[in-house]
Order: structure tokens, then C-alpha cells, then sequence
């Protein structure tokens, strides 16, 4: 059988920068995964994607000219449908085995075989190994619909009548197996071996591809293109280096992975240049100039050693000219305007203080059914002034106060107009223009903190009160009118919201009661605006944290242990965990828990007995003790559960759980010596009083019978 590489390229218009690396690595992997499960390739053979502005290629290593011939076994119709008495074939089996293409001479050759309660009859016979023709053009079809393409377009063919629809029209397609051209077709296109190279700077163009295994190498000294996506990036990364090493004095280009990625997607050949503005700019903040220079222009700001803006920048040019100056020129006459309008922008919202725009709010529509930004805001302070005032004194209410009452302002800047991406960041240089304190100007930045997974928390006291309020009223409101997150959907970024709750009151490890939070999050809201949804909120916060301590590496049987109980104070969570971890490496832990569970489930089935007998005091009278076990049971908990409790008092989960573990030989005693449900009615209630003091002491650090 005849094994070579496959070279397969598709040359396209200018691909959607955002989308190229995706695109890449979503064609390699559906074309190769066709051929594989069409037997032509298999599997773990060796697959290389190719990206770049103009193409989506992959080759993929050995490569079969046609898959090997298979025995396949077609089941047909139950014997009792396909034969009649004389085991003759019916006209149903006929049928089946026409759609087969066969006749009822293959009817000997059937095999019956047991499916379940029926017997079937089974048609065995060799399927030919398909061709790479017929294959390719198969997985051909199959990776252009599984591509996941942002926005498709329709465009017609060249011949004025057909039309297709593609991520961008497609004008050529290389198929190579070895040195010989593959017969497929796809979007109006026929195979060859001839693609594009560079617009301007080509050797040669088209390049006439020898072979699949020459395609990377012919295109970067004939087409001057390095098609791999990765290698283009790895030489930015490399070329950006060394431009910031010419500049000197330790300068050092934007960290940003996105950015990075985008420019990769559009250039063929990266060449890097460094440009200059003029540093009379470099008074405006520097969030702004570099937002401006990364969104408009796609360059890389140069940063000095404390990470101060410097007033040079990087670019990434598509040419290699021999004179770049024209290049330069170019670039740095483009980017002056942009930073002109960020700095006029700058100018003119200084004109006027934060607190003159906040009425403006008021006409700013937040949600049709939650009212303005105004009213927003006024929920956010009632909100905040209720977190602080648990947080602190007199001084931190009136900052969360008025932090809150600030936090939107910036919204109805120029600059937040033109970038929405500095919302807040505004907000805090326009409060200390103001005169206000950083207090203040920093809680009205950090307020949308986090934003997003692993970002810092707010920096103060005023920031946390305001951040917390700022995203409790849009889980509260969004549940309120049953705006709830369904599957992948999340258009208010509710579990955003929700991870950054549990953050901080985690890692700042804040006194704050979750349930009273909510609580304090509905009644910001008008009478009769929302339903009551704070089960709902409360449980989807502990779902989001139950899985983030998942994520962390704590095992499901750990975190349905501590969470169950349902914590009134999140700070509490990790130490309980690394408790019930603790006692779970005891050697009388499996007992415990499974004697846990079993009380657990007496007591749930006796509930109502006990309520009748004892009402909710559930008080052991030592006077019914009759047994030795459970005498000995009672002296335990009298004697352990006080030092358990005080260890749980403290805080000290751990120890509290130690604690108990000394319970085991009296709890196992107790089971093998004595009949619960006694027929006493009395003697039985007082050992069900007996068993729920177990369970209460045994439970307050976590349900101990998730872990059995």
C-alpha cells in the first residue's frame, strides 16, 4: 500500500484576523480526523496545521493512496421477520438486502445471531477500502462545515451563476499526495499544485509546489511567507526582543496575548520596526495611549523598567523594504491623530468634576425592567453603605457612599465613549483631578475588579464594599425579573459576577454573612419590582463555588461535604475543607462517616416520632439508658463533644474533628449492642434524643456522611 505525506492548502481572500488561529487549527483537525476514521490514516500520525492571511493548509504524514479492504457485519431484520416457516427469505429480507445491493442469493451466507431478547440475521461480506480521491473530498466537504466560522459570506463563482458561501471567497486549492495532484474539488475550485506567495514580495508567483513535503520551505524562499502560524508568531516574539534591546534602557513591548495572536493573523512575513510620538502626549493617562495604540493601530507600546509608558512603540510590518523610513513615517503620521483625540478627549472631561455628570445617569437606560443608571446607582450605595457599616467605621461608610455614587459617572465621559474598555480607569483619574481622595478614586476604579479569572481584587476597603454591591445588585436584579443563565448563555455575565462574590469574601476573608448579603441586595431593590429569587441567587453562588474549589483540586466528595452544611461565611470554606481533609486521612474516618450517614437516615425516617415525643429539645433522659452501649455512647459525647465544640468555637476546625474521631469505639458499640427502634415508645425516642446529639456534634465542620 502506497504511504506519502498529504499536503492540503486552501488559498483564500484576507481571513478574519481574530478568527485565523481557530480557523488553522479547527481545519487541520477535522480534515485529519476524516481521513483517519476513513482508514486512511492512522492513527497518531504525525498533523501540521498552516495559517496564515490568505491560506488554511495541513499536511498530514502517511497518508494511504486507499484504505485497506474491512470485513463489515450488517445487521438486516429479526430471523422471525426475514424467514418464513419453510426458512424461506420474506419480502421484507429481500427488500433489506436490495438496499445492500444484493439479492437473495447471498440468503445461505446469512448468519443468525442473539441481539438481546431477538435473534437477528447478520449479512458479513468485505467493503473495498476507499480511495484517497473519494476520501479527501469527503473530509474535504466535512472540515468546510465544521469550520468555526464567524460570519459567512456568499459570493459567486466565476462563472457568473453559481454561488457559495465560505468564511471569504476562496481562489485555489492544493491537493498533494507525495508529488501527485489529488482529484478533489470544493467551492468551484479544482485541485492542483500552485499556490500564491507574498503580494509584493514574491520570488516567484504562483509557486509551483513540488511535493506535500516542500510546501513550508518553497513558500518562504519562493513566496516569501512563513505559513505556519506558530512560527510567525515565535518570530515576533523574537524580532519584537530585539527591537526593544535596540532601544535600550531596559524597555520592554506590552505583554498581551491577544494582541499578539491578532497581529500574527495579519501579516505573511512580520518585519519589526520601532516608532516614536512626540512624549508632550505622554501626559495623558497612559491606559488611555496605549489602549488607542493596541485597538487602532495594533502596536506595542514600549514600557520602561517600572512599567511607565515610554514614547516609543513597536510594529509589526508585512514588508521588508531596504529603506523602512517611508514605513516609519507612515506609521507614526497615523498614530498622531489617534493620540491628539485621546488627549483632546482627556482635556475636555476635566472641564467638568464626576459629581456634575451623575444626574446625567438618570437618562441612561440600564434595563428596561430595573430602570436607569441613576436608579442603579442609588441601589448600589444603599447596597454598599450596608457592607461598610459591617466593615468598619463612620469613615468607610461615607467613602463606600460616595465611591458608589461616583462609580457610573465616568460612563458619560468622551474618553469611556470612545473607549468603553476604560470605564473606571477614568473614573479614578478624573476623581483625583477632582480632589478627591485616592480612597475614594480607587474604589471608583476597582469596583468592576474582578473582571475576569485571576485578576487582582479591589485595593481598599471602599473598593471592596462597592464591588461587592456593584455585582450583588446585578445578580439580585437579573434573578429578580428571571433573567437566569441557561447553558452556555450568559449575557450579563452572571457567573462572572458571582466567582468575584466568592472571591472576595474568600480571599479577603471577610465577616460577612452570604445570606444577610442577599438579603441586603433585595431590599436596595423597590417593593414589588422583584420576585423572590434569594434561594435561587444563594444556590447559584454555591454552585459557582462548588465548582472553583473543583477546579482547585479539592474532590467532589470534600467539597459536597463542607457545602452541604451551606456556610454563612465563605471565609470559613477552605478552613473547613483542609479539615474535613485532615479527618478524612484518620483511620477512623470510613467508620465515622458510614455511622454518620446510617444515624442520618434513622433520624429522617423517626423524625416525626421523635418531634412527638420530645419536641425540639431532644434532651436524653440518663435515666433510660438501659444498655452498657449506649450509657457509654452518652459518657463519650458528654465527655468529647465539650473540647469538640470549643476547637469550633475558635475556629479550629481541625481539632474539632480530631476530636470527635475518638467517638468511633463507642458509636460502633452502640450499633452492635443496641436496638434503636425499641418497642417502648419512650426508651425509643430517648435513643433517637441520644443519636441526633451524635449527629449535631458530629456535623457542625461538614456533613461527615458525604464522605462514606
Amino acid at each position: 500500500m502506497t504511504m506519502k505525506n498529504l499536503l492540503v492548502e486552501l488559498f483564500v481572500e484576507e481571513l478574519p484576523p481574530k478568527a485565523l488561529k481557530k480557523l488553522g487549527e479547527a481545519f487541520a483537525a477535522a480534515l485529519s480526523g476524516s481521513l483517519q476514521a476513513q482508514g486512511l490514516v492512522a492513527a497518531g500520525a504525525a498533523v501540521t496545521a498552516f495559517a496564515s492571511p490568505r491560506r488554511l493548509a495541513v499536511q498530514v504524514a502517511a497518508v494511504a493512496a486507499q484504505a485497506a479492504d474491512k470485513r463489515v457485519a450488517q445487521k438486516l431484520v429479526p430471523v422471525s421477520v426475514g424467514l418464513d416457516a419453510t426458512g424461506n427469505a420474506t419480502p421484507a429480507l429481500l427488500k433489506r438486502l436490495a438496499g445492500l445491493g444484493v439479492g437473495a442469493e447471498v440468503v445461505a451466507q446469512l448468519q443468525r445471531v442473539q441481539d438481546g431478547k431477538n435473534e437477528v440475521l447478520v449479512y458479513e461480506r468485505t467493503q473495498e477500502g476507499v480511495t484517497l480521491a473519494a476520501g479527501l473530498q469527503q473530509a474535504l466537504e466535512e472540515a468546510l462545515t465544521k469550520l468555526p466560522i464567524p460570519k459567512v459570506m456568499s459570493y459567486q463563482l466565476a462563472d457568473g451563476w453559481q454561488s457559495v458561501n465560505f468564511v471569504r471567497p476562496a481562489h485555489g486549492l492544493v491537493a498533494l499526495h507525495g508529488s501527485e495532484v489529488v482529484p478533489v474539488a470544493v467551492l468551484g475550485l479544482t485541485a492542483g499544485n500552485a499556490t500564491q506567495g507574498h503580494r509584493f514580495e514574491a520570488k516567484v508567483n504562483p509557486v509551483v509546489l513540488r511535493d506535500a513535503d516542500s510546501y513550508a520551505v518553497q513558500l518562504r524562499d519562493e513566496g516569501a511567507v512563513i505559513a505556519s502560524f506558530a512560527e510567525r508568531r515565535a518570530d515576533i516574539v523574537r524580532q519584537l526582543q530585539a527591537a526593544a534591546a535596540q532601544v535600550g534602557g531596559g524597555v520592554r513591548p506590552i505583554d498581551d496575548e491577544a494582541l499578539l495572536d491578532e497581529v500574527t493573523a495579519l501579516v505573511e512575513r512580520p518585519n519589526v520596526l520601532i516608532g516614536t510620538f512626540e512624549a508632550e502626549f505622554l501626559q495623558v493617562p497612559q491606559e488611555c495611549l496605549i489602549l488607542t495604540m493596541k485597538a487602532n493601530q495594533k502596536y506595542f507600546p514600549l514600557l520602561d523598567a517600572s512599567g511607565k509608558l515610554t514614547n516609543r512603540f513597536l510594529l509589526v510590518s508585512n514588508i521588508a523594504p531596504a529603506d523602512a523610513s517611508a514605513v516609519i513615517g507612515g506609521n507614526e503620521r497615523v498614530v498622531r491623530p489617534r493620540l491628539a483625540d485621546a488627549k483632546f478627549f482627556f482635556d475636555q472631561d476635566r472641564k467638568k468634576p464626576l459629581d456634575a455628570r451623575v444626574l446625567g445617569l438618570s437618562k441612561v437606560v440600564y434595563h428596561n425592567k430595573l430602570g436607569t443608571q441613576g436608579e442603579r446607582v442609588e441601589r448600589v450605595q444603599a447596597i454598599a453603605r450596608a457592607i461598610a457599616a459591617q466593615l468598619g467605621d463612620a469613615a468607610l461608610v461615607r467613602q463606600a457612599d460616595q465611591a458608589a455614587l461616583l462609580a457610573k459617572a465616568d460612563l458619560l465621559t468622551d474618553m469611556v465613549g470612545e473607549f468603553p474598555e476604560l470605564q473606571g480607569i477614568m473614573g479614578r483619574y478624573y476623581a483625583q483631578h477632582d480632589g478627591l481622595g485616592d480612597d475614594v478614586a480607587f474604589a471608583i476604579e476597582d469596583h468592576y475588579k474582578p473582571r475576569f479569572a485571576g485578576d487582582e481584587l479591589p485595593r481598599n476597603a471602599a473598593g471592596v464594599c462597592v464591588a461587592l454591591a456593584d455585582k450583588l445588585e446585578t445578580l439580585v436584579g437579573m434573578f429578580g425579573i428571571g433573567q437566569i443563565p441557561t447553558g452556555d448563555k450568559d449575557p450579563f455575565a452572571l457567573r462572572r459576577h458571582a466567582l468575584g462574590v466568592i472571591r472576595m469574601l474568600l480571599e479577603k476573608a471577610l465577616p460577612l454573612n452570604l445570606s444577610e448579603l442577599i438579603a441586603a441586595a433585595f431590599a436596595g431593590f423597590p417593593a414589588g419590582l422583584l420576585s423572590d429569587a434569594q434561594a435561587e441567587v444563594s444556590n447559584f453562588v454555591f454552585d459557582r463555588l462548588a465548582g472553583s474549589l473543583r477546579e482547585q483540586g479539592y474532590s467532589a466528595q470534600e467539597v459536597d461535604a463542607v457545602l452541604s452544611l451551606r456556610p454563612a461565611q465563605l471565609r470559613d470554606v477552605p478552613t473547613r475543607l483542609a479539615a474535613v481533609r485532615a479527618f478524612a486521612s484518620l483511620p477512623e474516618a470510613a467508620a465515622l462517616a458510614a455511622a454518620n450517614k446510617r444515624v442520618g437516615n434513622i433520624l429522617k425516617k423517626a423524625e416525626d416520632a421523635l418531634r412527638q415525643a420530645q419536641g425540639e429539645r431532644l434532651e436524653v433522659n440518663p435515666a433510660l439508658l438501659q444498655e452498657t452501649a449506649e450509657s457509654a455512647l452518652f459518657a463519650a459525647l458528654n465527655d468529647i463533644v465539650p473540647g469538640a465544640s470549643a476547637a469550633f468555637e475558635r475556629g479550629d476546625y481541625t481539632a474539632s474533628l480530631q476530636a470527635l474521631a475518638a467517638l468511633r469505639g463507642p458509636v460502633d458499640a452502640f450499633f452492635d449492642g443496641v436496638m434503636v427502634n425499641a418497642d417502648d415508645p419512650a426508651l425509643r425516642a430517648n435513643r433517637l434524643a441520644l443519636l441526633a446529639q451524635l449527629h449535631a456534634a458530629m456535623n457542625r465542620v461538614a456533613d461527615l456522611a458525604k464522605l462514606a
